[in-house]
């Protein structure tokens, strides 16, 4: 395995698109890569739904969004963090919802896609599936080579899901681009 990562290192960078999914706010991060250790930051933002909107317009805005990424930056990956049981029902569906259309965008544009678990995502970035927060975005500053920690917490956590991907997968860097 090292002697495929070393090769893909040295092979063309791939886009990964970054997803943290959420209803109110959803984080996105597109980083160019050719591994782990190879990566930069093309975009990081949050996307944002009004709570007071009906659920259907907040989807829709959502969905519109997640194209114009995917067109806007083509990504080769997109990257989707796994929806894990939460204590607060609501809140998972609304999650699920926002993952759901993530997932069918970029199935849609051809994409390959991805799915990480946030203790995966965690361990890949900052080597310890407990990281908290602020652990995450100090590791995420370090590897993308920013000036600070990327805010808010949501564009961060969708850095790292880009940076898990270039960590866990090798074999599919250098595919494209």
């Amino acid at each position: 395995m090292f002697a495929n990562a070393v090769n893909a290192a040295r092979g063309p960078a791939i886009r990964v698109l970054g997803i943290d999914p959420g209803l109110t706010r959803c984080g996105y991060a597109v980083v160019d890569g050719r591994g782990p250790g190879n990566a930069s930051a093309v975009s990081l933002g949050v996307i944002r739904t009004p709570a007071s909107d009906p659920l259907p317009q907040r989807l829709a805005a959502l969905r519109t969004e997640f194209g114009s990424l995917i067109v806007d930056f083509e990504p080769d990956v997109v990257a989707v963090e796994q929806v894990f049981f939460q204590v607060n029902v609501r809140t998972a569906m609304s999650v699920g919802q926002a993952s759901g259309l993530a997932l069918a965008e970029a199935a849609l544009a051809g994409c390959h896609v991805v799915q990480y678990g946030p203790n995966q995502v965690k361990d890949a970035v900052a080597g310890w599936g407990g990281a908290d927060k602020a652990q995450v975005q100090k590791m995420v500053q370090s590897r993308l080579r920013l000036s600070a920690p990327p805010t808010p917490a949501d564009a961060a956590d969708a850095a790292a899901l880009a940076l898990c991907h270039l960590s866990i997968s090798p074999a599919l860097v250098g595919v494209a681009r």
